[in-house]
């Protein structure tokens, strides 16, 4: 080299540190799964008018003082079966009563009911379902309840429990999830399952690492979009069964406000009346439908697949 050009170089600093730094970007998992979920416009507009109807029905009832065993218009004829309007956004019903009113109080406790049965039966079933999953031992005898619990029909064990309980949201919440954490055990155990015997999982478990920790570490984190998804149909589906059983009249009863109990009650004036009947069936399915869309929208930006 030509001592003459020296000052045209310099020596590089050697930092062994430096040798180990990663050129690639940092990643966030969370940050992915928020940033592919609002890349959908048409998810975002559901889910601001899911908010927004999620938020209106528990506020609303707090200040109309709907009760359905109350109707301060029952002996005002002028008052019933009055046509949806300005003044009576939803029309009147048979006794006076706003169908409004009527409804919202209804979706607040459909709503209620199907997030509380969804949280219980999730915090049950999915720690149930992943030892399940996990323990051979454990998979012998509690298949057998599942096959035992899974051939009793829905509705005689509702018929049995609404009889021995009463009719109300507590005995109502207790028929929704007594065998329904079930299936999602079941559910959550065939996933397990199919990644229980990964070779990271085998070499955890050669390392002595424990069951809990291995279930907690290393298979749930793999689930989590896979929990979403079933979330996003649990929790219209429980609605759909609040509907069903108010509808039997094995719900709330007559004291408690429903959609299922509004449907039921409005179903005998579908011949004169039709909006008595179609305005909660119509809240019904906006509140079911954006749920699933949101929530399988939700499960899909949570796969790490989704965020290559």
């Amino acid at each position: 080299m030509n001592t003459e050009n020296m000052d045209l170089f310099e020596f590089a600093a050697y930092d062994e540190l430096e040798s180990e730094h990663i050129a690639a970007p940092r990643y966030s998992y969370w940050k992915s799964v928020w940033r592919t979920f609002f890349k959908n416009k048409f998810t975002v507009a559901v889910a601001i008018l899911l908010i927004f109807i999620i938020a209106f029905a528990l506020i609303q009832p707090m200040h109309s003082g709907y009760s359905p065993i109350i109707a301060p218009n029952i002996n005002n004829a002028e008052m019933k079966f009055l046509k949806p309007s300005a003044e009576h956004i939803f029309g009147t019903d048979h006794v006076g009563n706003e169908v409004f009113d009527a409804v919202w109080a209804g979706a607040r406790n459909s709503i209620i009911i199907s997030f509380v049965c969804t949280a219980i039966n999730m915090l049950v079933g999915i720690p149930v379902g992943a030892l399940w999953g996990f323990s051979k031992r454990m998979d012998k005898w509690m298949i057998e309840v599942y096959n035992v619990v899974s051939n009793i029909p829905f509705l005689l064990l509702a018929m049995i429990l609404s009889y021995v309980l009463g009719a109300g949201m507590r005995s109502l919440i207790i028929t929704m999830t007594c065998t329904e954490w079930i299936f999602v055990a079941y559910f959550i155990r065939t996933q397990v399952m199919i990644i229980r015997d990964r070779e990271y999982n085998m070499a955890s478990k050669c390392l002595g690492t424990r069951t809990w920790t291995m279930i907690i570490k290393n298979i749930l984190p793999y689930l989590i979009s896979v929990i979403m998804t079933y979330v996003s149909r649990q929790i219209p589906s429980l609605i759909s069964y609040e509907v069903f059983l108010s509808y039997m009249g094995l719900g709330l009863g007559t004291t408690n406000a429903s959609l299922g109990q509004s449907i039921s009650m409005y179903t005998s004036y579908m011949n004169g009346y039709p909006h008595l009947f179609w305005i909660p069936v119509g809240v019904l399915a906006i509140i079911s439908i954006s749920l699933y869309i949101v929530g399988q929208k939700l499960a899909d930006a949570a796969d790490p697949r989704t965020h290559m």
